[in-house]
């Protein structure tokens, strides 16, 4: 009978380490700790047992020092866990082990076992989609702060909104942030904001904490209300690595109650650089008309240049009539948004209220429009004057002013221009153009010049 393929020892210990890390991989599981070994290395080793059986477990460093037991974060014999580990093996001695990934009180280990379940839950309802989530207004006029009037979160929110922009109202919905009645609470808050209809956008928020302390804020009743809410609305709750059901709900989440009240005010010096840049686009948007005018009527100009006939001079002058009309609409039109622009900046500079520079813009505004008036003026002037000029220029050239000088025009009975006596004879009816009219006479005698 043929021997199987003989193995090493350590090929054994190798295949079976491969065969329980990839089958059962990561587990979830609650014991006792036993025989617990803090190392001088910083990792921690210990069994967990329940009445029946125990098994090895190592946590390192990487992982034990993210964990927040009570009393103490550093675990005590007899004390009962949730952990989360792998499942391997020790090679050298050939022992059955867990690696621990994530340690928590049993309790704690409860409500995150609850937690998961509701999120799994509420996301398969599509309550975390962002197709719910309604967008944060660019202008915010009034907060609403559903917290505790009491605690630190609100401090910190009133005081960045003071600091950034004093001009926002803040209205403060109070509501518990912790304990049994807590999401009560904070259901109500958030209906009575949508109810008084006072504010533009609602943080709701506290502290740091614990999972039980923020547990709250994972209340379904507490994500329906944030979800249910007409008014856009920012979960502040606790510090950047804190995240409750709320947060996912939320139309937007912000690390801390601070950044929530960084993202609803618009620091005052942005919005005067914003009004500054409107400025010069207004500015800019001028000069391009006018020089757009200007060429128009340079063009104008030119076609007039091209023809002579008197039609096409009444054409022209029509056309141009047409240009001036166009011009002083355009110019009417531009100067009436501009008396609406200093009125509409004085507005949002007037809740902004930096007096002195908006007195100092309307002045420095005035007076461009004053520049500009009489720019205009002067080049509406200077163009009808070059336009009279040009038209006197035609009427010099024109045969009918030569004919006002005391010229004439001989046409025979065909209506032909007689240039020379050699195109008639005796007794050929003529007729002679003058200024005020037309002479009809018969040849008698033709004169030749020598």
């Amino acid at each position: 009978m043929a021997r199987q393929h003989i193995l090493q020892v350590s090929e054994l210990t190798k295949k079976v380490r491969f065969i329980l890390e990839s089958e059962l991989n990561t587990v979830w599981l609650t014991g006792e700790i036993s025989n617990f070994v803090a190392a001088s290395s910083g990792h921690w080793y210990l069994s967990l047992k329940d009445s029946k059986s125990q098994v090895r477990c190592a946590m390192f460093k990487g992982n034990n020092s993210r964990v927040r037991l009570k009393p103490s974060s550093l675990p005590k014999n007899g004390q009962q866990v949730l952990v989360r580990a792998r499942v391997s093996l020790y090679e050298p001695r050939g022992d059955f082990q867990l690696i621990i990934e994530q340690m928590e009180d049993a309790g704690t280990g409860l409500l995150r076992q609850q937690y998961e379940q509701l999120k799994n839950k509420l996301n398969a309802l599509g309550v975390f989609a962002q197709a719910h989530k309604k967008t944060i207004p660019a202008h915010i006029d009034t907060v609403g702060i559903v917290t505790s009037p009491t605690g630190a979160a609100v401090k910190d929110i009133l005081t960045v909104l003071k600091r950034r922009n004093p001009n926002i109202k803040a209205i403060i919905y109070p509501a518990l942030v912790q304990g049994e009645y807590a999401s009560n609470d904070i259901c109500h808050a958030i209906a009575q904001a949508n109810i008084r209809k006072e504010c533009d956008v609602v943080i709701v928020g506290r502290g740091g904490g614990s999972l039980e302390d923020l547990w709250s804020f994972n209340e379904e009743s507490v994500v329906q209300a944030i979800y249910d809410s007409a008014i856009p609305i920012i979960s502040a709750v606790g510090h950047e690595i804190d995240t409750t059901l709320s947060d996912y709900v939320a139309d937007l989440r912000a690390a801390t109650p601070s950044a929530a009240a960084e993202i609803v005010s618009s620091d005052s010096s942005e919005l005067l650089a914003k009004i500054t840049m409107l400025k010069q686009r207004f500015s800019n948007a001028i000069t391009q008309k006018m020089s757009l005018f200007a060429q128009q009527h340079n063009h104008l100009q030119h076609r007039l240049r091209q023809v002579h006939p008197e039609q096409q001079l009444r054409l022209q002058q029509q056309k141009s009539d047409e240009l001036n009309a166009r011009l002083s609409h355009a110019i009417k039109r531009l100067m009436s948004q501009a008396e609406q622009q200093p009125k509409q900046l004085k507005q949002r500079l007037e809740l902004l209220s930096p007096i002195k520079k908006i007195t100092a813009q309307q002045i420095k505004l005035q007076q461009l429009k004053q520049r500009l008036a009489y720019a205009m003026q002067n080049n509406l002037q200077h163009k009808s004057e070059l336009f009279v000029h040009l038209i006197e220029q035609l009427n010099l050239v024109s045969p009918l002013a030569t004919i006002a000088r005391g010229y004439s025009v001989t046409r025979d009975a065909e209506k032909k221009v007689i240039s020379s006596v050699a195109q008639l004879t005796i007794n050929d009816e003529i007729s002679v153009q003058v200024a005020d009219g037309i002479i009809n006479a018969k040849i008698e005698k033709i004169n030749k010049m020598v």
